[in-house]
């Protein structure tokens, strides 16, 4: 595999992020007393500091390995929405289809953090589905991106916010058919089985045993594709692409299937892993139509994060020095 071909297609790709955006705020600061209103400890801050998460760090992990990336989404008409769409625009990710809506917040998960541990978490947010009129203009962004700068992959970012409801979700995967656009999809509990007839569908093994409602005593070839199995029954997707925490990741085409096991890694942080699978997953399938060059390389990029600590996007320089090692 000429890897340096292959990451010189991939900038050549457009990507389109659909789902639920969020703004990661990070207080920075140090303790030194309790406080005499309450046996809690005062914490003073010394430094702020905002991040791109969500869907949002999909399309930061899109626009790291070069691909044109759009992001649509619903955020509040707030100070908030208007600082993630700053950092958006900073990271260089298309900001033309996003939506401010006077009806919602944009979800800020502030972290409160001290001698490198989280104090506390700080979530506003509303989850409730978007409205009606929310849902169509939604749509209509979409159609718009289609007729401009029609993407050759969509991934679908499920954070169960409220963005992707099951109507938006099966308009959507019509429109990317008739447009011979990819689909891919990381979904969570609430639409689980909205998504049918993907192109990739990307849990991770907690959220199948979930949602097929589950008992699993052994991770193996055998049990792995029955879950996929399982699932086509219902969704009548592609393939199955599962990822296994410690144990690698899964993948099931129609005419291959495999477990690739982790590289081993210094883990600092596993927070944000599951984004850059998803996202190096979908535009080296995209780019190739491999699907197990396509497993491989995203099972080293989640490893690659997850030496970083906080949620971090792959370094495109690190992922394609790393494939011409592990992968000759």
């Amino acid at each position: 595999m000429n890897f340096d071909q292959l990451f010189s297609d991939i900038s050549q790709l457009k990507v389109a992020v659909v789902g639920d955006v969020m703004l990661d705020t990070y207080w920075w600061g140090h303790v030194e007393r309790i406080s005499p209103e309450a046996p809690v400890p005062v914490v003073a801050l010394d430094e702020k500091e905002y991040r791109i998460g969500g869907a949002g760090n999909v399309a930061l992990n899109s626009v790291s390995l070069g691909a044109a990336t759009f992001i649509i989404s619903v955020v509040g008409d707030d100070a908030d929405g208007k600082q993630l769409t700053e950092l958006f625009k900073k990271h260089k990710i298309n900001t033309d289809y996003l939506i401010a809506s006077d009806k919602r917040i944009t979800t800020n998960k502030t972290r409160i953090i001290s001698r490198n541990q989280q104090m506390m978490r700080l979530d506003a947010e509303i989850t409730k589905d978007i409205h009606a009129v929310q849902e169509n203009e939604l749509v209509s962004q979409i159609k718009l991106l289609f007729a401009n700068n029609k993407p050759d992959v969509l991934i679908f970012e499920d954070y169960n916010k409220g963005v992707l409801t099951e109507k938006t979700i099966h308009e959507l995967i019509a429109l990317c058919k008739q447009n011979n656009v990819i689909t891919a999809v990381d979904p969570k509990r609430k639409n689980f089985f909205a998504f049918k007839s993907v192109d990739i569908f990307k849990p991770n093994l907690k959220e199948v045993k979930e949602g097929l409602n589950l008992l699993l005593e052994e991770v193996n070839q055998s049990s792995l594709t029955e879950i996929h199995s399982l699932l086509q029954q219902q969704l009548q997707h592609q393939i199955s692409f599962i990822t296994l925490s410690e144990h690698g990741v899964f993948f099931q085409s129609p005419d291959q299937s495999k477990i690739i096991p982790t590289h081993i890694r210094n883990i600092a942080d596993v927070s944000g892993a599951g984004d850059t699978v998803i996202a190096v997953a979908s535009l080296v399938y995209a780019a190739t139509k491999n699907m197990l060059l396509a497993a491989e390389m995203a099972n080293i990029a989640g490893g690659l994060v997850c030496e970083e600590v906080g949620t971090a996007a792959i370094d495109k320089q690190k992922l394609l020095d790393e494939c011409k090692l592990l992968l000759k």
